[in-house]
């Protein structure tokens, strides 16, 4: 979710993109978008319990009503991988629990998918209520590592589901992430060989694709998405998945005269729709009886919390990569966001954020204004209502070997290198986050990384009463102005902390912040200064951190927090300069 900024292919013009003459270049960028964005609609709706068309519509929908709402001019609004796990829990709950004895299994998840489209539909006016109270700091409460952490856990449990779709096989009914997991290696046994080929081609692609692209640069523009798409299309025909049959397959590679036999079948392919023939059968519409239980409350807590946080720091992602430096309304575009999940969850669609990976292709393909997202939005209703039987020819397992790919990205493992980097106890933190939400659910492993960042801090000798409200004081000096923190500055009080600089600031040029009277600094308070460093940079003024010479840093890591070297800190008068 969070992302470097990063120079632009090209310098763009000096003056900020306005009127008509942008058309060519959204349009474009709209259209490449689009062809990276359904195969992952598709796969990220059926993941989740949705049909698969879900997808789709909370795309077309946040493509074009988010684009009249919300000035965000980069960001591309749809489905989210980072929301499986949840989406896909409300599903499998919610059906379990208002199912009836003897009801299908295939009747009981689609009752949880309507049950979970009602707790969408009011998530979504919950984040209406989010940007009408200006909550579009919400991103900020969070600590970081927390948050890397449940966002790496996430990945591992879409990995530990999406290897089954890939290889062709189901897992144990009921399995939870850790069983997933250790009941694999037992399930390649069970191979269907011609599916196999399908997801492991998907993968080498994906993998080896942007191997290939650091070497020959044109290769970067190429969309892996949509060569995996064109390929598993490809070895679909040529297997016949579109008609039920068996098939026959040697046992081994070094026994030719024994084989096995397999089935394959449409089960295989994507389950799509004709909208234009058979409209009804498009589109499902809420059932709000499970905001009556705990259940359904929980899960409604995490969508709104979870979508909201992703949402919120992906769009601040992107309003750094912009090229002509423009300002997002957080506040605003969360509102969008909430209208526009609204409608999708009204009409059968899956909850949706500002997502990055999208966003960020948006960009390299030249997008200048917000429309590009309209013409993602545009392009894919086209599809979706003119080709398809096309979309019902592409293998579940490409899907699946695309999930494994977005999985393995939230769980880079240069994303535990970096943690490790910037400190032990982040390390730690993120760890613990990860195996709490693999042992239980994303709520307990947040909030098991939360406490944990908590108990570190009072450690390391933060007091209580500065938990949650900074202590400052501004002086004025002749070359600017300083704000003087005292106590601790920590992710519990970063929002105080950073209006206390914004109010300084203003009026002046120059601004430093003193930490020489603080016990302690936290890492997501030292990234966060780094990001308004940034900020300020592009209002031409210039934020320095000054009396962090007296602390001892928890690593070589530039962003690591701090404690103070002294087992007390002594009061003195603020320094004035550099």
């Amino acid at each position: 979710m969070a992302a470097t900024p990063v120079a632009h292919n090209s310098s763009p013009p000096e003056t900020k993109p306005v009127g008509f003459g942008n058309v060519r270049f959204d349009a474009i960028a709209g259209f490449l978008v689009f062809l990276i964005a359904m195969p992952l609609c598709l796969a990220i709706a059926r993941a989740s319990g949705y049909p698969p068309i879900a997808g789709i519509w909370t795309a077309v929908v946040g493509g074009i009503l988010t684009t009249f709402l919300s000035n965000a001019q980069l960001t591309i609004k749809g489905p989210a991988a980072g929301l499986i796990v949840i989406v896909y829990g409300a599903v499998t709950e919610l059906g379990n629990e208002f199912g009836t004895e003897g009801m299908s299994e295939t009747d009981r998840l689609f009752l949880g998918y309507k049950l979970s489209l009602g707790i969408g539909v009011v998530a979504g006016v919950v984040q209406i209520l989010f940007g009408l109270l200006r909550a579009g700091r919400l991103a900020d409460v969070f600590p970081l590592t927390p948050v890397h952490g449940m966002l790496a856990s996430i990945g591992i449990i879409i990995i530990a589901k999406q290897a089954y779709e890939v290889i062709g096989v189901s897992p144990t009914k009921g399995a939870g992430p850790l069983e997933l997991i250790a009941e694999f290696p037992g399930k390649l046994r069970s191979i269907n060989p011609e599916i196999a080929i399908i997801g492991f081609v998907g993968l080498m692609i994906l993998f080896g694709l942007p191997l290939i692209g650091k070497r020959i640069k044109w290769v970067k523009k190429v969309p892996s998405q949509l060569i995996v798409l064109m390929v598993a299309i490809g070895l679909g025909t040529l297997f016949q998945l579109d008609h039920k049959h068996t098939y026959l397959f040697p046992d081994s590679f070094f026994d030719s005269d024994h084989a096995a036999v397999y089935e394959v079948g449409p089960r295989f392919l994507v389950d799509m729709p004709n909208v234009l023939k058979d409209p009804s059968s498009a589109f499902a519409f809420p059932d709000f009886r499970g905001l009556a239980t705990g259940t359904g409350l929980q899960y409604l807590l995490l969508f709104t919390l979870i979508g909201s946080l992703e949402s919120l720091l992906s769009a601040k992602a992107i309003e750094l990569l912009d090229p002509w430096k423009r300002k997002t309304n957080f506040d605003r575009d969360l509102l969008a966001v909430g209208f526009a999940n609204a409608i999708a969850s009204a009409i059968g669609g899956l909850p949706m954020i500002s997502e990055i990976v999208r966003s960020k292709a948006n960009i390299d393909n030249g997008a200048r204004t917000k429309w590009a997202n309209a013409w993602h939005g545009v392009f894919l209703l086209s599809f979706v209502l003119l080709f398809p039987d096309l979309i019902h020819q592409i293998p579940l397992a490409a899907l699946g070997a695309m999930l494994v790919y977005t999985g393995f990205r939230l769980a880079s493992p240069s994303e535990f290198v970096r943690t490790f980097k910037v400190g032990s106890e982040q390390f730690m933190v993120f760890i613990g986050t990860i195996i709490a939400t693999l042992a239980t659910d994303l709520l307990i492993g947040i909030s098991v990384g939360i406490g944990m960042k908590i108990l570190f801090h009072l450690w390391h000798g933060a007091p209580i009463r500065g938990m949650f409200t900074s202590d400052v004081s501004i002086v004025t000096n002749p070359d600017g102005v300083t704000v003087v923190v005292r106590k601790a500055a920590m992710f519990t009080n970063w929002l105080s902390l950073r209006e206390s600089i914004i109010q300084a600031s203003k009026g002046y040029t120059n601004v430093k912040v003193d930490f020489s009277q603080t016990r302690l600094v936290d890492h997501s308070v030292m990234e966060k200064l780094h990001e308004l460093e940034n900020e300020f940079a592009t209002q031409r003024k210039h934020l320095y951190l000054i009396g962090l010479e007296h602390h001892v840093a928890m690593s070589s890591h530039p962003l690591a927090a701090r404690k103070s070297s002294a087992n007390n800190v002594i009061p003195r008068e603020p320094v004035n300069t550099v």
